[in-house]
């Protein structure tokens, strides 16, 4: 209190600079320019308070959270023309992409005109969000490639084989493909099914979203796709962008008005609408008059939210929140090294714990991007879940991946809220071991064993299980499947019978989804913060939301490197890479986890 004190009292005497610096901050007819060169997340990171060692300082990503923070402030700022993006690069999953063509929208929804330059070219994701502006420009000499979504998948039985190791792999659900790519040489007919079910619905939201954004029929941005990759001069006589320009041109191209003329925004109600056949209505989205009769100024959004959050005071007393729990990275017991993504059980179920006991915590999202991982944790961060579900409303916020323990973990929330291009389900369970026995004979390594017990050696790499052994582990995997469907039936409030046939390991596009009751709304972070704030009553309107963390105090586990997940990924096996990741946290644990083959449709 003391600390939030003697800000605000800095910020009080420093008003009139405050004042001065906002009132420069957007001249009229201006552009505020947001970078986007990297990863994109949906959650803001949280700001290192304290460094207890010097380390070189990374760019932390941007977030969509940000991009309607600063979308809300142009809407009720009269002087800025609209929004300028600027997009070298973009890092983004499938549903944060889609959130990020929402709040854009929204953007000119509101009455702004929003503008995309993309120096680099534009690639898939790239035109996916440019789509959302009023006109579209590219460097000269660069390419425009919506080349659409491909999944390759690498398959290492025989190399296991010439090394000597053998896989055994155990799965429940025909659909259940995370081991496959040990075992098999092609791709499996379920696998190719369900993945080109995944395909099918990317592509129809890229169709959707370029013919709505280009104001071009479907069947045209289809062949744009189909016929991709185009030179810039090549996408601009077909109408894929509108111009081509240097950096130091395209102030000049707003300045004279030499882009498309005005062209009305998608209407309010429609944002957000996952209709493929979205329309456009009126709504002020092109550039008004001082844009293109007066001096045009380029602002950049840091400086502009920067001045705008000078003039806020920090709340003295403490005030009620919304909770934001995040579940990110593939689902451990505990984490063993730091430098990978994962939800470690420890420090998850500590934080519900946390956001339960706490009364200024009103409600919780959780917020999860995770493939899976152990089966054991996941249900222990379920039974938290559940727990605290008990005593406050929680939605579920599914973004790119929420399958198999992703999706466990969620199934105990009030509400579960998931982007069309989400991917989720995979309702199953796998297990895979490796004999190493071949592998040691030719290193001229043999092995004896004493032993009291009749399967004491049961985990021993060195030798093959036998028909009981595979029976007690088949045993094994039907109850912790049936446990699972157990888990979504009660939180889908649906018989068993009901939930089997949609299990079987399969995975569905968000859409698909929500046609099947295991997501009951679609929408991204917004959407979610909008339900849980429905269910806590008209108090919860003004009250915003934090991330919860454990408040006792965890130490770090040790940064040890990873060489053998990071070598396969950079050789391409991407899949294989999670899987010994998996195995590295979760040893003797059986997994719920989804391969990552499919989760980057690109």
């Amino acid at each position: 209190m003391i600390a939030a004190l003697l800000v605000n009292l800095l910020r009080l005497l420093l008003l009139p600079v405050s004042a001065l610096r906002w009132a420069f901050a957007a001249p009229r007819g201006g552009y505020v320019v947001l970078e986007i060169d990297g990863r994109v997340v949906d959650l803001q990171p949280p700001r290192v308070r304290l460094a207890l060692s010097w380390r070189p300082r990374k760019r932390a990503p941007l977030s969509v959270e940000r991009v309607r923070e600063l979308g809300k402030h142009l809407m009720k700022d009269p002087r800025p023309a609209g929004l300028l993006l600027r997009m070298r690069s973009v890092h983004a999953g499938p549903a944060v992409a889609a959130s990020l063509r929402d709040a854009l929208l929204e953007i000119r929804a509101g009455g702004k005109d929003v503008v995309a330059y993309l120096p680099m070219g534009a690639d898939t994701t790239t035109l996916l969000l440019a789509s959302a502006a009023r006109a579209i420009v590219v460097g000269p000499e660069t390419m425009v490639s919506p080349l659409g979504f491909a999944v390759e998948g690498r398959y290492v039985r025989r190399a296991l084989e010439q090394v000597g190791v053998e896989p055994e792999v155990f799965a429940k659900g025909m659909y259940k493909n995370a081991g496959e790519v040990l075992v098999r040489d092609t791709m499996s007919a379920a696998q190719r099914e369900q993945v080109g079910a995944l395909l099918d619905g990317r592509l129809g939201d890229l169709t959707a979203a370029l013919a709505q954004g280009r104001r071009v029929d479907r069947e045209t941005a289809a062949r744009w796709i189909d016929e991709a990759p185009f030179g810039a001069e090549q996408a601009v006589a077909r109408g894929i962008v509108d111009a081509v320009a240097y950096e130091d041109e395209l102030e000049h191209m707003l300045v004279a008005g030499s882009l498309p003329s005005a062209i009305a925004a998608p209407r309010r109600a429609e944002i957000g609408a996952q209709d493929a056949d979205r329309a456009s209505g009126g709504g002020g989205g092109g550039a008004p008059a001082a844009a293109r009769h007066s001096k045009n100024r380029l602002v950049s959004a840091d400086r502009y939210l920067g001045a705008r959050r000078a003039l806020s005071l920090t709340p003295v007393w403490p005030r009620p929140v919304l909770g934001v729990i995040e579940v990110h990275g593939a689902i451990v017991s505990r984490a063993h090294f730091r430098g990978a993504s994962l939800a470690s059980e420890e420090r998850l179920v500590a934080s519900l714990r946390a956001a339960r006991q706490n009364p200024r915590v009103q409600g919780v999202i959780l917020h999860v991007d995770s493939p899976g991982g152990s089966a054991l944790a996941s249900d222990r961060i379920h039974h938290e879940v559940t727990r605290l579900a008990e005593v406050k409303p929680v939605v579920a916020c599914l973004s790119n991946v929420a399958a198999s323990g992703g999706y466990y973990v969620a199934a105990a929330a009030h509400a579960i809220v998931a982007q069309p291009q989400t991917i989720t389900g995979s309702i199953g369970v796998v297990s895979a071991r490796f004999a190493l026995g071949p592998l040691l004979e030719r290193l001229g390594v043999s092995t004896d064993v004493v032993k009291r017990g009749a399967r004491a050696d049961l985990f021993s790499p060195s030798r093959k299980l036998d028909a009981g052994e595979r029976a007690v582990v088949e045993r094994e995997l039907d109850a912790i499947y049936a446990a699972f469907l157990r888990v979504v039936a009660r939180g889908r409030r649906r018989p068993v019978e009901e939930i089997e046939p949609l299990a079987q390991g399969r995975v569905y596009s968000g859409a698909e989804a929500q046609a099947r009751g295991l997501v009951d709304m679609l929408g991204g972070f917004e959407r979610a913060l909008h339900e849980l704030r429905q269910m806590i009553g008209p108090k919860a309107a003004a009250i915003e939301p934090a991330i919860v963390r454990a408040s006792r105090y965890i130490p770090p586990p040790p940064l040890l490197p990873a060489p053998v997940p990071t070598l396969l990924e950079l050789v391409g096996l991407r899949g294989i890479a999670q899987e010994v990741a998996l195995a590295i946290h979760c040893e003797g644990e059986r997994v719920l986890a989804y391969c990552a083959e499919a989760d980057d449709l690109d």
